[in-house]
């Protein structure tokens, strides 16, 4: 299991847009990703669930990759979100 956690600088948040890349980007990995932030919790692979959270800016938001290729899943995570949220 890998973990990483990311703060989110969007003035936005995580809002519609960038959510559905991140879910997008999350589906492309054979990894089990979950992300948690303030409590909660969602599968990264199911865009409501990721919208359900709420994440703001400046949220600290935690990777949770659980995996055979968790390594390569978890660096292409980081890569996506310093690009996009």
């Amino acid at each position: 299991m890998k973990e990483f956690t990311y703060q989110i600088k969007d003035a936005d948040g995580l809002h519609a847009r960038p959510a559905g890349l991140l879910v997008k980007c999350v589906k492309e990995c054979s990894s089990n990703i979950t992300l948690s932030v303030n409590g909660k919790s969602a599968d990264a692979k199911r865009l409501f669930a990721v919208m359900g959270l709420c994440v703001k800016q400046n949220d600290l938001v935690t990777f949770t990759v659980e995996g055979p290729e968790e390594n390569a899943d978890c660096a292409k995570l980081k890569e996506f979100c310093e690009a996009n949220i």
